[in-house]
């Protein structure tokens, strides 16, 4: 009879070798590229709350007056729009701050900036009734496609003293 032998061969194994500078530079930029990802995302923004019961009543005692806006040209060579004017308290209430919405439009009508800023705070003493004070807001960050009329002024929040 004969004897059936299998010979066994061994298998031979590929080995994948990975430079130890490769896998560095694979680990560096995929760090890098987290980071830029981190990084170029928009700021989370709360929703400001809108003004409540008593505020809204309250905005048609404030009056803006001898608002102006100019643009011009900063020592850093950046564009600044700067909007001037009054606001008076005709109210019977201290204000300890005001703060506005401006809103810019592009030449199509579509907003192309919102800025929430403070009008009067407690920096300023608030605003006593009967009181006028002037004002000053400067934005260096307008878009260059925005029409160039008075951005439209909104009354965003007031707080009572």
């Amino acid at each position: 009879m004969a004897e059936n032998k299998a010979e066994i061969v061994p298998h031979k194994r590929w080995q994948v070798s990975i430079p130890p500078a490769a896998f560095v530079i694979v680990v560096v930029v995929a760090a890098g590229l987290a980071a830029l990802w981190y990084l170029s995302r928009p700021a989370p923004t709360k929703a400001a709350p809108p003004l409540t019961g008593p505020a809204k009543a309250y905005v048609r005692n404030l009056r803006l007056a001898n608002v102006d806006m100019q643009r011009h040209e900063s020592y850093l060579h950046q564009s600044v729009v700067e909007i001037t004017g009054t606001i008076e308290n005709a109210g019977d209430r201290v204000l300890r701050s005001v703060e506005i919405n401006c809103v810019f439009y592009d030449p199509f009508g579509q907003v192309v900036l919102r800025e929430r800023v403070p009008i009067v705070s407690p920096r300023m003493n608030g605003l006593a009734p009967a009181e006028i004070k002037k004002f000053r807001l400067a934005f260096d960050n307008v878009p260059e496609g925005w029409n160039q009329i008075m951005p439209q002024m909104v009354i965003a929040a007031i707080d009572f003293s």
